[in-house]
């Protein structure tokens, strides 16, 4: 029996400095055959080195400037669409190293539940395959009513979140849901001439609940095969909670690439993001209610993780200090708001 054939679209999370890693796991660690598409929006000349010298394994889509995440997803979904006759294909961000049987099982699980969309079970931070980020999860749409009014309100809820592997295995089996996460997630080819390409206006967040919300439209099942593991992150926030390095005087993040920063400023930007939840609450009618107001709040969150957190806890040796984190957040803040617009500008006179 001939097996189905699959086709990776590796984009873009939030950098560039571990694709090596992730690709090099991917070759690795994938027992099940595969073509692989890369979609390169523009990263710093010693990735784009890497990836000439390898390109002979995989297809690459170079594009001249910046993408965000679902624009990155679709280029690649077009080239697969157009050009492949792929049965799957699997969305797969440029931080993700795998475990062996990974792709394997995706493919099982689809095959044998007819889904539409299946993610693995997804860990975070170093060590790999340790500690679960995303099992599946409850979302979906609830009308009640206020001052006699009906709202349309987000109900969320995450499976396992933060639990040890090592604590749940019991509970580490195959699970319908109904959302999974674009880190690394297979979808049925023929899903998309029902749902059409993702939705662009999805910028930057919430894209994953965005597109199993349309899926769930169309009737597709939705299935987190926790038996298929990946990792994501293993560059950000456990790297980072190690504390910083100090060389000659000099600060250093952890396995950070500061030829990073420019895509990282944008793809996190307050602007990006602000758009991105204003869109999901305007396409599915729903109401501004504290799912909202509590991530219109958090507007910066990953950029104060990953560089503001850090710099404090380097500059107070590893005490921290409330107001001086409050302090640098204002003042990057307005430097974040003058990167994007000064991308946006040079993109629109492209």
């Amino acid at each position: 029996m001939t097996q189905p054939k699959v086709t990776l679209v590796v984009s873009p999370r939030e950098r560039f400095s571990y694709t090596r890693a992730s690709l090099e796991s991917i070759y690795a660690n994938t027992d099940y055959p595969f073509d692989l598409v890369f979609v390169d929006v523009c990263s710093p000349e010693s990735v784009q080195t890497y990836l000439k010298a390898t390109s002979q394994s995989f297809k690459i889509l170079r594009t001249d400037h910046y993408l965000s995440p679902n624009q990155a997803r679709n280029v690649g979904l077009r080239y697969v669409l157009d050009h492949t006759d792929s049965q799957y294909v699997v969305f797969i961000e440029n931080d993700v190293v795998v475990k062996r049987g990974w792709l394997t099982r995706l493919v099982n699980c689809a095959a044998e539940t007819n889904a539409s969309v299946v993610g693995p079970l997804t860990c975070i931070g170093n060590p790999a395959h340790q500690v679960i980020h995303n099992a599946g999860g409850q979302c979906y749409i609830k009308t009640d009513f206020k001052n006699g009014q009906a709202r349309r309100r987000i109900k969320q809820s995450a499976y396992l979140t933060g639990r040890a592997v090592a604590d749940v295995r019991d509970q580490l089996h195959r699970t319908p849901c109904d959302y999974v996460e674009f880190h690394c997630m297979l979808v049925r080819t023929d899903t998309f001439a029902m749902t059409g390409l993702l939705d662009e206006g999805m910028l930057a967040t919430r894209e994953h609940i965005d597109f199993c919300f349309m899926v769930a439209q169309t009737g597709g099942e939705i299935y987190n095969e926790r038996e298929a593991v990946v990792t994501t992150d293993t560059l950000g926030l456990a790297s980072n909670k190690a504390g910083l390095m100090a060389r000659f005087g000099q600060l250093k993040l952890p396995d950070f690439q500061w030829s990073d920063l420019p895509y990282f400023m944008l793809r996190w930007s307050d602007r990006w993001d602000r758009a991105s939840l204003d869109h999901l609450r305007q396409k599915w009618n729903l109401a501004e209610d504290k799912y909202f107001t509590k991530r219109y709040a958090g507007l910066g969150s990953r950029r104060h993780e990953l560089l503001i957190q850090p710099i404090v806890q380097y500059l107070t040796f590893g005490k921290g200090s409330p107001w001086l984190e409050k302090l640098l957040i204002s003042l990057e803040r307005p430097f974040n708001n003058y990167w994007f617009n000064r991308y946006a500008q040079r993109f629109e006179q492209s």
